[in-house]
């Protein structure tokens, strides 16, 4: 799996940020786990084409006691398996690695 992996936080750090994630709604169900919206805009055509039926469209992040993971699939919430699950895009890579990163930078986390 590819995906954008920022290390050596502190434990309060990152119990910080997945609280906040937890506050926005974002959590996936499973304890670390939180899926962050793709922007419209930002999704393939074919992830256009299937928004109604296999969206929301999204990407995990796993908050682990020391540091972050971004997964760069984009998931449909919809359905399992369809070819609108792929990796993302260098744009929507580059918008998600920045989203990520200002959010660390509003909670000041720093590693």
């Amino acid at each position: 799996m590819r995906s954008y992996l920022i290390d050596e936080l502190n434990a309060e750090d990152t119990a910080r940020l997945a609280r906040t994630l937890q506050d926005m709604g974002l959590g996936a169900g499973m304890e670390g786990l939180f899926w962050l919206p793709v922007p419209l805009e930002l999704l393939s055509p074919v992830q256009r084409e299937h928004a109604q039926d296999c969206g929301p469209h999204v990407m995990g992040l796993e908050v682990e006691e020391r540091g972050v993971r971004l997964e760069l699939l984009v998931r449909a919430r919809g359905r399992l398996r369809c070819e609108c699950v792929h990796y993302a895009s260098s744009p929507l890579r580059e918008y998600m690695q920045a989203y990520l990163d200002q959010l660390l930078c509003d909670l000041n986390v720093t590693a």
